[in-house]
């Protein structure tokens, strides 16, 4: 007598169950070991910094008595250091680590370490996406706000929009720092600064001051926004090549600057970038002076025109200190910023 159709679906469901069960026991076993070879490799790369600090500090003092030979020896020896402390850099994009004191902040003390690269590059990915189109939704923002909307509501609606869109850019760069970008230095600060600057001029309440700068501040942000969108398509496609290259790491970003690598095809971005910098200078020039007018009463007026000055001096001189690069990143090295 055969079964019923449904006893057949029953045991076929059943036997797929137990198979269900038993990979995921080796899933629980295997992620086990990962754990330990993650506690394993971490302990092993602190052990070996600490040997590592403590020989380069013993090599410094040998370097004082030493003949000629002896010192071409121990400056081989530090290069090697130092490579080696690049590889430990690589090496911890892959394990998991204590986060920093904003994102413990932010989020708490949870793992954001990606363990494949397609998740890392897909984060990137994302991250890049996300900037474009915040840059041209702020853009249009700031279009309608300055020549349709002249209401003090929609320019707290695109105050705020400034807020989180810099406060999420901060969140998201420092979870790709935990998982091997090289973003670093001022291009992470400004981020900071420009959220704080967005909070100020959000909380700056309605009056002449406000009325007398508004134009000014919505037309800085209509070309803000453009210039980014032109680094965001020409720095894509330049990193994309230079990736293909070799001379690229990976999780490289875009940035609302200029980089020693952008002097191979992008130097035509300077002037735009140099006026956006010139043009801050102007809003730090135009707020002090509303600053000392008789009738300022609002502290956001001083505070913003220092920030603007603290922005305009950091990707001033950081664009001045930008040099052609030398000699171009190996493969497997990952280019710094």
């Amino acid at each position: 007598m055969s079964k019923p159709k449904f006893q057949t679906e029953w045991e076929e469901i059943d036997e797929e169950h137990q198979q269900l069960q038993e990979s995921h026991k080796v899933y629980r076993h295997k992620l086990e070991e990962l754990t330990n070879l993650q506690t394993t490799c971490s302990s092993s790369i602190s052990k070996q910094r600490k040997s590592l600090k403590d020989l380069r500090y013993s090599l410094s003092k040998c370097a004082k008595t030493c003949d000629e030979k002896e010192l071409k020896l121990i400056a081989d020896i530090k290069t090697q250091i130092k490579d080696k402390e690049n590889v430990f850099f690589d090496m911890e994009a892959y394990l998991p680590k204590r986060n920093g004191l904003y994102l413990n902040l932010v989020l708490g003390n949870v793992n954001v370490t990606l363990l494949s690269n397609q998740a890392k590059f897909a984060y990137k990915d994302e991250y890049e996406k996300f900037k474009l189109y915040m840059t041209i939704i702020l853009m249009f923002g700031a279009i309608t706000c300055l020549f349709v909307l002249n209401y003090r509501v929609t320019d707290e609606i695109f105050n705020f929009l400034l807020v989180w869109y810099y406060c999420t850019l901060t969140i998201r760069e420092s979870i790709l720092m935990s998982n091997g970008s090289r973003i670093k230095g001022w291009w992470v600060s400004h981020h900071y600064v420009s959220t704080f600057l967005s909070g100020v001029m959000l909380t700056w309440p309605e009056g002449a001051m406000y009325q007398m700068f508004r134009s000014q501040f919505l037309a800085f942000s209509i070309y803000q926004s453009f210039v980014q969108f032109l680094q965001y398509y020409y720095q894509s496609g330049c990193l994309y090549r230079l990736r293909a290259l070799g001379e690229r790491n990976q999780l490289d970003l875009t940035v609302e600057g200029f980089q020693s690598w952008m002097w191979r095809g992008l130097t035509f971005l300077l002037p735009c970038l140099f006026f956006g910098h010139f043009w801050q200078l102007y809003n730090s020039v135009t707020l002090f002076r509303l600053a000392g007018h008789e009738d300022c009463k609002e502290w956001q007026v001083f505070m913003l025109a220092l920030t603007f000055l603290i922005l305009f001096l950091g990707n001033f001189s950081h664009h001045c200190k930008s040099r052609p690069p030398e000699n171009p990143a190996k493969p497997g090295k990952g280019a710094k910023n």
